[in-house]
């Protein structure tokens, strides 16, 4: 399609295919903010958001959609107040959970294109495999320092439909490639990443023949050097081929990526959403201030591994203390006795927990 071409049928769309249309956007972080911005701008009809997360005065550089009165506020409320400011005239719907393998089939099921803004390697292939098991196209991107990736998956075309597992088949070890905040990105690198995001789903949405469909984007933001590598559907699947085995995978442990930690007060009531969850405080019992949540037990570490069995009841366990150590070694117990169980620990103590 010529540039003319593609902008005629960017207009003549614009105001009813894309103003028709669902996107949801998983991560409200550095791709996500442009992302976001960009769909709502040009007007796709629902926009989804999908973050736990509060917003960090570290992370404002690169996320654009966040001013410094903001810090401290969940991302998915706060980028909807901007959003909306943006744009009145579209539905934008917000998820404020961790997304996991619980809600993430029912979460894009009423969306057309779903786009990928993580940062981790388990949510990365989670939803992946969910989009793939739901055939609904994803749009992924990531960014490592001056380079950024971008591709199209779940779309056929040419009688394939390829998906990450056929570029990556094997996760990396989780030592192998630090996060944005570890890493260092420049905020016009997830700037000029994103956009490219964004302009792939606005492409799916207008039936571009042009879209990465089968290639995957490499671009450096630091030289400007750009490839595109092509790629097949692979004869051996190595995701979940069902509904149910897609249920029962352990995604953090096949990706190597046991982040135990819980590091803020929204993350925390997001983990005790869950059923059959509980937080358990393991500083003595004379130690102040008290824990003012419903979903709260008192076991000391001293009396922890006599007590097991008040906790079989439970699948998600998260340990507190006042600074992190001795929920850690309590987390380190009782994974040893219940391997099976979702267990987790504050990483900075009852202070993450305080308002």
């Amino acid at each position: 399609m010529q540039q003319a071409d593609y902008i005629t049928g960017f207009r003549s769309f614009c105001t009813g295919k894309i103003a028709h249309s669902s996107v949801l956007v998983v991560g409200a972080g550095g791709l996500g903010c442009p992302v976001l911005q960009i769909l709502v701008s040009t007007g796709v009809g629902v926009v989804g958001i999908v973050d736990f997360d509060t917003i960090e005065l570290e992370n404002l550089h690169r996320q654009s959609l966040y001013r410094e009165q903001d810090v401290g506020l969940p991302k998915v409320i706060t980028a909807v107040e901007h959003l909306s400011k943006i744009n009145s005239e579209i539905e934008i719907i917000a998820f404020q959970e961790m997304i996991t393998g619980k809600n993430v089939l029912s979460m894009i099921h009423n969306f057309d294109v779903v786009v990928d803004c993580t940062d981790n390697f388990a949510t990365r292939y989670l939803l992946n495999d969910a989009c793939y098991l739901m055939k609904k196209p994803l749009v992924y991107a990531s960014i490592f320092q001056n380079e950024g990736q971008v591709s199209v998956f779940n779309v056929e075309k040419e009688n394939q439909i390829t998906n990450y597992r056929d570029l990556f088949p094997v996760p990396p070890n989780q030592n192998e490639v630090p996060n944005c905040n570890e890493a260092g990105v420049l905020p016009a690198h997830s700037a000029v990443i994103g956009t490219f995001q964004a302009n792939e789903v606005i492409k799916l949405l207008i039936d571009s023949p042009e879209t990465l469909i089968h290639q995957l984007l490499v671009f450096n933001t630091k030289n400007y050097e750009s490839m595109k590598i092509n790629f097949k559907e692979s004869t051996e699947k190595s995701g979940p081929k069902t509904i149910q085995e897609f249920l029962n995978f352990n995604y953090n442990e096949f990706c190597n990526s046991f982040d135990n930690s819980i590091k803020s007060h929204q993350e925390l009531i997001s983990f005790l959403n869950q059923n059959n969850s509980i937080l358990i405080d393991v500083r003595e019992s004379d130690e102040q201030p008290k824990i003012a949540l419903a979903k709260t037990l008192e076991i000391p570490l001293s009396s922890l591994e006599q007590n097991l069995n008040k906790l079989n009841c439970y699948t998600s366990i998260c340990f507190v203390c006042a600074s992190g150590a001795r929920s850690q070694k309590a987390l380190k117990l009782l994974k040893s006795h219940f391997p099976d169980k979702e267990i987790k620990h504050l990483k900075s103590g009852i202070k993450s927990i305080q308002q």
